[in-house]
């Protein structure tokens, strides 16, 4: 390992702090909308690195096999740029910035990487839609944060949508990168962050990306492991207390069933934690895609049960700041 990689390698003493104040920050700040207009979003940079990727190597007359490798080029490429950025300015900052002050830059960075206070604002934004504009208006806010079709959903479908993506979410835009970041820092949370961002754009089953996107799709699978028990169990701590077992009892019976091996789990926590039946059989661009139903309550949601998510939600990313924070008093007080 070279001088400078061995840099990059943190202890627990500074990732976990860099975490449980990356989750502080963010859950306070969000990502502040004129830094957004003014030089974009991190997940957008590396978005638009996929986008020149996939142009250029993704190329219509390969063979299936040629389409996967060169996916595996563009993956090493996808995580390995932002890392070597990272690394770069970390390394610089740790050369002219005293630890306590580059332990507050990675929190900063980090805390970019997390997505708590944005994805409370769409989801609360589909209760507002449909109390103001009725079925119309939860349709259009629930289509911002959600791939299934929602021309004919109904309130109970709206709400339903809405919730899975909350949880969906929940585990993927704060856990995981949270996770990875109070492991490895600020290059960890990148690291998620890189591989995540490219299966939302590439790890899909359509002719252009189901070989070029593989391994993407696999390496999220991955990744996600940890975050989506993380997430169901911050869950079910979160739920009411007449409702944990029930929430727990959906985990178990409900999550391995799932067609995704990592969105059952926060999806079936959150249907028992309110005691709802989520997921189940759902329209992609017209085609019906066959889905187990998470938990074993009522599906007609109302936009009553999608307040009752966004608190349970809150809940959870309270319980789950503050684990980190005491991992990170326990790791930075001296024995």
């Amino acid at each position: 390992m070279s001088e400078s990689a061995a840099r990059m390698v943190f202890p627990l003493s500074v990732t976990l702090p860099v975490a449980a104040l990356a989750a502080i920050l963010e859950a306070a700040c969000g990502y502040p909308p004129a830094l957004l207009a003014a030089i974009g979003h991190p997940v957008m940079w590396i978005g638009a690195l996929i986008d020149r990727l996939d142009t250029a190597l993704n190329q219509p007359e390969f063979s299936e096999r040629k389409r996967r490798w060169m996916g595996v080029l563009a993956l090493i490429l996808i995580v390995g740029v932002p890392l070597w950025i990272t690394g770069a300015v970390l390394d610089l900052g740790y050369r002219f910035l005293p630890a306590p002050v580059m332990l507050g830059v990675q929190a900063l960075g980090t805390c970019t990487l997390v997505a708590q206070k944005s994805l409370w604002e769409h989801v609360r934004a589909v209760g507002v839609g449909l109390r103001q504009n009725g079925l119309a208006g939860g349709r259009q806010a629930v289509a911002q944060i959600v791939g299934r079709d929602t021309a004919a959903l109904d309130e109970a479908g709206i709400v339903r949508a809405a919730l899975e993506s909350l949880a969906e979410n929940f585990s993927d835009g704060i856990v995981a990168p949270l996770l990875w970041a109070a492991v490895f820092g600020l290059p960890g949370a990148v690291f998620y962050k890189a591989v995540n961002t490219a299966d939302s754009m590439i790890g899909h089953l359509t002719p252009r990306h189901a070989a070029f996107g593989w391994a993407a799709a696999k390496l999220d699978d991955a990744v996600n492991l940890p975050a989506s028990r993380v997430a169901a169990l911050c869950l079910i701590l979160a739920a009411p207390a007449e409702n944990r077992a029930a929430a727990r009892a959906a985990v178990r019976r409900d999550a391995p069933r799932h067609r995704s091996p990592n969105a059952g789990w926060p999806e079936a926590a959150m249907a028992g934690a309110l005691g709802l039946r989520l997921a189940g059989p759902r329209l992609y661009k017209g085609v019906r895609v066959e889905d187990a139903w998470m938990g074993a309550g009522t599906p007609e949601a109302t936009v009553a049960d999608l307040d009752r998510g966004l608190v349970l939600y809150r809940r959870a990313c309270l319980i789950l700041a503050g684990v980190l924070l005491v991992g990170a008093l326990l790791f930075m007080i001296p024995a």
